[in-house]
Protein backbone atom coordinates (compact mmCIF):
# COMPACT_ATOMS: atom_id res chain seq x y z
CA UNK A 1 0.00 0.00 0.00
CA UNK A 2 1.37 3.43 -0.95
CA UNK A 3 1.09 6.37 1.40
CA UNK A 4 1.43 9.82 -0.06
CA UNK A 5 3.85 11.89 2.02
CA UNK A 6 2.46 15.35 1.34
CA UNK A 7 2.47 18.09 3.92
CA UNK A 8 -1.03 19.46 4.33
CA UNK A 9 -1.72 23.16 4.68
CA UNK A 10 1.10 24.72 2.70
CA UNK A 11 1.22 28.42 3.49
CA UNK A 12 0.32 29.27 -0.11
CA UNK A 13 -2.87 27.24 0.20
CA UNK A 14 -4.21 29.51 2.89
CA UNK A 15 -3.27 32.93 1.54
CA UNK A 16 -5.97 34.64 -0.53
CA UNK A 17 -4.48 38.08 -0.90
CA UNK A 18 -2.13 40.66 0.53
CA UNK A 19 -1.77 41.46 4.21
CA UNK A 20 -4.36 43.58 5.89
CA UNK A 21 -7.96 42.93 6.68
CA UNK A 22 -10.79 45.27 5.76
CA UNK A 23 -14.29 45.73 7.01
CA UNK A 24 -15.46 43.67 4.04
CA UNK A 25 -13.73 40.60 5.54
CA UNK A 26 -15.85 40.74 8.69
CA UNK A 27 -18.95 41.32 6.59
CA UNK A 28 -18.14 38.31 4.43
CA UNK A 29 -17.82 35.82 7.31
CA UNK A 30 -20.80 37.17 9.21
CA UNK A 31 -22.87 36.95 6.04
CA UNK A 32 -21.99 33.25 5.96
CA UNK A 33 -23.07 32.98 9.61
CA UNK A 34 -26.37 34.69 8.73
CA UNK A 35 -26.92 32.11 6.00
CA UNK A 36 -26.07 29.21 8.30
CA UNK A 37 -28.51 30.48 10.93
CA UNK A 38 -31.22 30.95 8.30
CA UNK A 39 -30.82 27.39 7.03
CA UNK A 40 -29.20 28.43 3.74
CA UNK A 41 -26.38 25.89 3.20
CA UNK A 42 -22.92 27.08 2.29
CA UNK A 43 -21.58 25.76 -1.00
CA UNK A 44 -18.15 24.30 -1.77
CA UNK A 45 -16.76 27.63 -2.91
CA UNK A 46 -17.75 29.23 0.41
CA UNK A 47 -16.27 26.31 2.33
CA UNK A 48 -12.98 26.45 0.47
CA UNK A 49 -12.77 30.20 1.07
CA UNK A 50 -12.92 29.55 4.81
CA UNK A 51 -9.92 27.22 4.65
CA UNK A 52 -8.01 29.69 2.45
CA UNK A 53 -8.69 32.73 4.63
CA UNK A 54 -5.74 34.74 5.91
CA UNK A 55 -4.44 34.99 9.47
CA UNK A 56 -5.63 38.61 9.52
CA UNK A 57 -9.18 37.37 9.01
CA UNK A 58 -9.07 34.64 11.63
CA UNK A 59 -10.67 36.52 14.52
CA UNK A 60 -13.53 37.70 12.29
CA UNK A 61 -14.01 34.13 11.10
CA UNK A 62 -14.04 32.79 14.67
CA UNK A 63 -16.51 35.50 15.66
CA UNK A 64 -18.86 34.41 12.88
CA UNK A 65 -18.54 30.75 13.85
CA UNK A 66 -19.18 31.64 17.50
CA UNK A 67 -22.45 33.36 16.59
CA UNK A 68 -23.67 30.08 15.11
CA UNK A 69 -22.35 28.03 18.04
CA UNK A 70 -24.04 30.42 20.48
CA UNK A 71 -27.40 30.21 18.72
CA UNK A 72 -27.49 26.41 18.82
CA UNK A 73 -25.54 25.49 21.94
CA UNK A 74 -25.15 28.63 24.01
CA UNK A 75 -22.01 28.45 26.15
CA UNK A 76 -22.46 24.77 26.93
CA UNK A 77 -19.63 22.27 26.60
CA UNK A 78 -20.20 18.51 26.45
CA UNK A 79 -17.40 16.20 27.56
CA UNK A 80 -16.76 12.70 26.20
CA UNK A 81 -14.74 9.95 27.88
CA UNK A 82 -13.12 7.14 25.87
CA UNK A 83 -12.51 3.56 26.97
CA UNK A 84 -10.32 1.39 24.75
CA UNK A 85 -12.16 -1.89 25.23
CA UNK A 86 -9.98 -3.90 22.84
CA UNK A 87 -6.51 -2.69 21.90
CA UNK A 88 -4.33 -3.56 18.92
CA UNK A 89 -4.65 -6.89 17.09
CA UNK A 90 -6.45 -5.20 14.19
CA UNK A 91 -6.40 -6.78 10.69
CA UNK A 92 -7.02 -3.45 8.93
CA UNK A 93 -4.23 -1.33 7.39
CA UNK A 94 -5.30 2.23 8.29
CA UNK A 95 -2.07 4.20 7.99
CA UNK A 96 -2.80 6.66 10.82
CA UNK A 97 -3.63 4.03 13.44
CA UNK A 98 -1.23 2.63 16.03
CA UNK A 99 -3.45 -0.46 16.39
CA UNK A 100 -3.43 -1.53 12.73
CA UNK A 101 -1.58 -4.50 11.25
CA UNK A 102 0.86 -2.14 9.51
CA UNK A 103 1.85 -0.40 12.75
CA UNK A 104 4.98 -1.14 14.78
CA UNK A 105 3.98 1.28 17.52
CA UNK A 106 4.61 0.10 21.06
CA UNK A 107 1.11 0.02 22.50
CA UNK A 108 -0.81 -2.24 24.90
CA UNK A 109 -2.45 -5.15 23.10
CA UNK A 110 -5.32 -7.02 24.68
CA UNK A 111 -8.63 -8.66 23.87
CA UNK A 112 -11.91 -7.38 25.26
CA UNK A 113 -11.99 -5.84 28.72
CA UNK A 114 -14.32 -7.65 31.08
CA UNK A 115 -17.59 -6.30 32.34
CA UNK A 116 -16.23 -4.90 35.58
CA UNK A 117 -13.49 -2.88 33.85
CA UNK A 118 -15.98 -1.40 31.39
CA UNK A 119 -18.34 -0.53 34.24
CA UNK A 120 -15.43 1.08 36.08
CA UNK A 121 -14.76 3.15 32.98
CA UNK A 122 -18.36 4.37 33.00
CA UNK A 123 -18.04 5.41 36.64
CA UNK A 124 -14.85 7.28 35.80
CA UNK A 125 -16.60 9.01 32.90
CA UNK A 126 -19.33 10.21 35.26
CA UNK A 127 -16.75 11.38 37.82
CA UNK A 128 -15.05 13.46 35.11
CA UNK A 129 -18.30 15.31 34.27
CA UNK A 130 -18.72 13.49 30.98
CA UNK A 131 -22.01 13.54 29.12
CA UNK A 132 -21.06 10.55 26.96
CA UNK A 133 -19.13 7.32 27.56
CA UNK A 134 -17.47 5.94 24.43
CA UNK A 135 -16.72 2.22 24.21
CA UNK A 136 -14.18 1.66 21.44
CA UNK A 137 -12.81 -1.60 20.07
CA UNK A 138 -10.16 -2.25 17.44
CA UNK A 139 -10.91 -4.57 14.52
CA UNK A 140 -12.78 -4.70 11.24
CA UNK A 141 -16.06 -5.38 12.99
CA UNK A 142 -17.39 -7.21 16.04
CA UNK A 143 -18.31 -10.88 16.31
CA UNK A 144 -21.75 -11.85 17.55
CA UNK A 145 -20.22 -12.77 20.90
CA UNK A 146 -18.61 -9.34 21.16
CA UNK A 147 -21.88 -7.59 20.36
CA UNK A 148 -23.56 -9.56 23.14
CA UNK A 149 -20.78 -8.61 25.56
CA UNK A 150 -21.17 -4.91 24.74
CA UNK A 151 -24.95 -5.16 24.95
CA UNK A 152 -24.89 -6.71 28.42
CA UNK A 153 -22.45 -4.09 29.67
CA UNK A 154 -24.46 -1.20 28.22
CA UNK A 155 -27.64 -2.46 29.88
CA UNK A 156 -25.86 -2.40 33.26
CA UNK A 157 -24.35 1.04 32.65
CA UNK A 158 -27.76 2.42 31.76
CA UNK A 159 -29.24 0.93 34.93
CA UNK A 160 -26.54 2.55 37.07
CA UNK A 161 -25.86 5.92 35.39
CA UNK A 162 -27.43 8.63 33.22
CA UNK A 163 -24.59 8.48 30.70
CA UNK A 164 -25.17 8.77 26.99
CA UNK A 165 -23.52 5.71 25.37
CA UNK A 166 -21.57 5.79 22.12
CA UNK A 167 -19.89 2.69 20.69
CA UNK A 168 -17.20 2.48 18.02
CA UNK A 169 -16.96 -1.16 16.92
CA UNK A 170 -16.13 -1.08 13.21
CA UNK A 171 -18.34 -2.28 10.38
CA UNK A 172 -21.78 -3.43 11.56
CA UNK A 173 -24.51 -5.63 10.12
CA UNK A 174 -28.19 -4.64 10.41
CA UNK A 175 -28.73 -7.40 12.99
CA UNK A 176 -25.84 -6.18 15.13
CA UNK A 177 -27.03 -2.59 14.98
CA UNK A 178 -30.54 -3.64 16.02
CA UNK A 179 -29.16 -5.57 19.02
CA UNK A 180 -27.05 -2.64 20.16
CA UNK A 181 -30.01 -0.27 19.86
CA UNK A 182 -32.14 -2.63 21.95
CA UNK A 183 -29.46 -2.71 24.65
CA UNK A 184 -29.57 1.06 25.02
CA UNK A 185 -26.70 2.25 22.83
CA UNK A 186 -27.57 5.83 21.89
CA UNK A 187 -25.00 6.51 19.20
CA UNK A 188 -22.46 4.76 16.99
CA UNK A 189 -19.17 6.38 16.03
CA UNK A 190 -17.86 5.48 12.59
CA UNK A 191 -15.63 8.18 11.12
CA UNK A 192 -15.37 8.88 7.41
CA UNK A 193 -11.81 10.08 8.18
CA UNK A 194 -11.20 11.61 4.74
CA UNK A 195 -12.80 12.03 1.33
CA UNK A 196 -13.81 9.25 -1.01
CA UNK A 197 -11.09 10.40 -3.43
CA UNK A 198 -8.29 10.14 -0.90
CA UNK A 199 -9.50 7.16 1.12
CA UNK A 200 -7.45 4.47 -0.60
CA UNK A 201 -4.30 6.41 0.26
CA UNK A 202 -4.86 5.74 3.96
CA UNK A 203 -6.59 2.34 3.90
CA UNK A 204 -6.96 -0.52 1.42
CA UNK A 205 -8.59 -3.27 3.53
CA UNK A 206 -11.98 -1.59 3.45
CA UNK A 207 -13.47 1.22 1.41
CA UNK A 208 -15.07 4.60 1.90
CA UNK A 209 -18.33 3.01 0.73
CA UNK A 210 -18.05 0.39 3.48
CA UNK A 211 -18.05 3.20 6.01
CA UNK A 212 -21.02 4.93 4.41
CA UNK A 213 -22.92 1.65 4.40
CA UNK A 214 -22.34 1.15 8.14
CA UNK A 215 -23.53 4.68 8.90
CA UNK A 216 -26.73 4.03 6.96
CA UNK A 217 -27.19 0.71 8.75
CA UNK A 218 -26.89 2.51 12.08
CA UNK A 219 -29.38 5.16 11.04
CA UNK A 220 -31.86 2.51 9.88
CA UNK A 221 -31.58 0.85 13.31
CA UNK A 222 -32.66 4.11 14.96
CA UNK A 223 -29.37 5.21 16.55
CA UNK A 224 -27.64 8.56 16.31
CA UNK A 225 -24.60 9.02 14.07
CA UNK A 226 -21.21 10.20 15.23
CA UNK A 227 -18.83 10.61 12.31
CA UNK A 228 -15.92 12.89 11.62
CA UNK A 229 -12.50 13.20 10.07
CA UNK A 230 -8.76 13.25 10.61
CA UNK A 231 -6.98 16.34 9.34
CA UNK A 232 -3.31 16.25 8.39
CA UNK A 233 -2.87 12.91 6.59
CA UNK A 234 -1.68 14.39 3.30
CA UNK A 235 -5.07 15.38 1.94
CA UNK A 236 -5.71 18.64 0.09
CA UNK A 237 -8.15 21.35 1.17
CA UNK A 238 -10.82 20.12 -1.25
CA UNK A 239 -10.82 16.75 0.55
CA UNK A 240 -11.64 18.44 3.85
CA UNK A 241 -14.46 20.37 2.19
CA UNK A 242 -15.80 17.15 0.65
CA UNK A 243 -15.99 15.45 4.06
CA UNK A 244 -17.76 18.47 5.58
CA UNK A 245 -20.38 18.33 2.83
CA UNK A 246 -20.78 14.55 3.11
CA UNK A 247 -21.36 14.80 6.86
CA UNK A 248 -23.97 17.49 6.25
CA UNK A 249 -25.73 15.25 3.75
CA UNK A 250 -25.74 12.37 6.27
CA UNK A 251 -27.20 14.69 8.95
CA UNK A 252 -24.95 13.25 11.63
CA UNK A 253 -25.64 14.25 15.21
CA UNK A 254 -21.98 14.63 16.21
CA UNK A 255 -18.75 15.43 14.37
CA UNK A 256 -15.41 14.65 16.03
CA UNK A 257 -12.55 16.55 14.41
CA UNK A 258 -9.21 14.78 14.86
CA UNK A 259 -5.92 16.45 14.04
CA UNK A 260 -3.33 13.83 13.16
CA UNK A 261 -1.11 12.74 16.01
CA UNK A 262 1.69 11.14 14.01
CA UNK A 263 2.59 8.14 16.17
CA UNK A 264 6.01 6.52 15.86
CA UNK A 265 5.74 3.14 14.17
CA UNK A 266 2.80 4.05 11.93
CA UNK A 267 3.09 4.75 8.17
CA UNK A 268 2.21 8.39 8.83
CA UNK A 269 4.80 8.85 11.57
CA UNK A 270 6.77 11.49 9.67
CA UNK A 271 3.89 13.86 9.01
CA UNK A 272 4.49 17.19 10.69
CA UNK A 273 2.33 18.84 13.33
CA UNK A 274 -0.26 21.24 11.99
CA UNK A 275 -0.42 25.00 12.27
CA UNK A 276 -2.94 25.74 15.07
CA UNK A 277 -4.49 28.59 13.10
CA UNK A 278 -5.27 26.18 10.27
CA UNK A 279 -6.88 23.84 12.80
CA UNK A 280 -9.12 26.71 13.87
CA UNK A 281 -10.12 27.30 10.24
CA UNK A 282 -11.16 23.66 9.95
CA UNK A 283 -13.33 23.96 13.08
CA UNK A 284 -14.94 27.12 11.68
CA UNK A 285 -15.61 25.31 8.41
CA UNK A 286 -17.37 22.44 10.19
CA UNK A 287 -19.42 24.83 12.34
CA UNK A 288 -20.59 26.94 9.41
CA UNK A 289 -21.38 23.97 7.14
CA UNK A 290 -23.01 21.92 9.93
CA UNK A 291 -24.44 24.66 12.13
CA UNK A 292 -26.73 22.64 14.42
CA UNK A 293 -24.46 19.60 14.78
CA UNK A 294 -22.43 18.88 17.89
CA UNK A 295 -18.80 19.60 17.01
CA UNK A 296 -16.06 17.97 19.07
CA UNK A 297 -12.35 18.75 19.22
CA UNK A 298 -10.95 15.24 19.33
CA UNK A 299 -7.58 13.48 19.07
CA UNK A 300 -4.46 15.52 18.48
CA UNK A 301 -5.80 18.78 19.88
CA UNK A 302 -3.06 19.13 22.50
CA UNK A 303 -0.15 18.78 20.05
CA UNK A 304 -1.71 20.65 17.12
CA UNK A 305 -3.81 23.44 18.66
CA UNK A 306 -1.32 23.76 21.51
CA UNK A 307 -1.69 27.15 23.26
CA UNK A 308 -4.74 27.93 21.10
CA UNK A 309 -6.90 25.03 22.33
CA UNK A 310 -9.34 27.30 24.13
CA UNK A 311 -10.04 29.28 20.95
CA UNK A 312 -11.33 26.10 19.33
CA UNK A 313 -14.33 26.15 21.66
CA UNK A 314 -15.61 29.32 20.02
CA UNK A 315 -16.55 27.04 17.10
CA UNK A 316 -16.79 23.62 18.76
CA UNK A 317 -19.00 22.74 21.73
CA UNK A 318 -17.49 19.44 22.84
CA UNK A 319 -14.19 17.88 23.95
CA UNK A 320 -12.75 14.52 24.82
CA UNK A 321 -11.60 14.55 28.42
CA UNK A 322 -8.58 12.63 29.74
CA UNK A 323 -6.79 10.12 27.49
CA UNK A 324 -7.38 8.86 23.96
CA UNK A 325 -7.09 5.29 22.66
CA UNK A 326 -3.31 4.83 22.79
CA UNK A 327 -2.07 8.37 23.53
CA UNK A 328 -2.25 10.58 26.58
CA UNK A 329 -4.48 13.61 26.73
CA UNK A 330 -4.38 16.80 28.75
CA UNK A 331 -5.25 16.31 32.45
CA UNK A 332 -8.97 16.70 33.04
CA UNK A 333 -8.42 19.47 35.58
CA UNK A 334 -6.78 21.59 32.88
CA UNK A 335 -9.79 21.07 30.60
CA UNK A 336 -12.16 22.10 33.41
CA UNK A 337 -10.11 25.25 34.01
CA UNK A 338 -9.96 26.05 30.29
CA UNK A 339 -13.76 25.83 29.99
CA UNK A 340 -14.28 27.95 33.09
CA UNK A 341 -11.79 30.60 31.93
CA UNK A 342 -13.80 30.97 28.71
CA UNK A 343 -16.95 31.63 30.71
CA UNK A 344 -18.44 28.41 29.36
CA UNK A 345 -20.25 25.69 31.31
CA UNK A 346 -19.79 21.92 31.30
CA UNK A 347 -23.20 20.29 30.90
CA UNK A 348 -23.88 16.74 32.05
CA UNK A 349 -26.93 14.78 30.92
CA UNK A 350 -28.26 17.32 28.43
CA UNK A 351 -29.88 14.96 25.94
CA UNK A 352 -32.88 17.04 24.87
CA UNK A 353 -33.99 16.63 21.25
CA UNK A 354 -33.01 19.68 19.18
CA UNK A 355 -36.53 21.08 18.87
CA UNK A 356 -37.23 20.77 22.61
CA UNK A 357 -33.80 22.16 23.45
CA UNK A 358 -34.37 25.18 21.23
CA UNK A 359 -37.73 25.81 22.83
CA UNK A 360 -36.18 25.60 26.29
CA UNK A 361 -33.44 28.04 25.30
CA UNK A 362 -35.97 30.47 23.89
CA UNK A 363 -34.78 30.56 20.29
CA UNK A 364 -37.21 30.78 17.42
CA UNK A 365 -37.18 28.85 14.16
CA UNK A 366 -35.93 31.86 12.23
CA UNK A 367 -33.03 32.39 14.62
CA UNK A 368 -31.99 28.78 14.90
CA UNK A 369 -32.27 27.41 11.39
CA UNK A 370 -32.34 23.82 12.65
CA UNK A 371 -36.00 23.00 12.03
Amino acid sequence: MAFVAVKVFQASDFMMGTAGVSESSAIRWHAMADRALAGDPLDRQDALAILKSTDDELLDLLSAAFRVRLAHFGRKVHLYYLKNAKSGLCPEDCGYCSQSKVSDAEIPKYVWLNEEKLLAGARQAAALKSRTYCIVASGRGPSEREVEHVSRVVEKIKAETDLHICCCLGLLTPEQATRLKAAGVDRINHNLNTSRRYYEQICTTHTFQDRLDTLRTVRNAGMELCSGLIVGMGEVLEDIVEVAMQLRELEVESIPVNFLHAIDGTPLQHHEELNPRDCLRVLCLLRLTNPATELRIAGGREINLRSMQAMGLYAANSLFVSDYLTTKGQPAEEDFKMVADLGFEIIVGDHLPQAESCSTNGCSTSECGSH
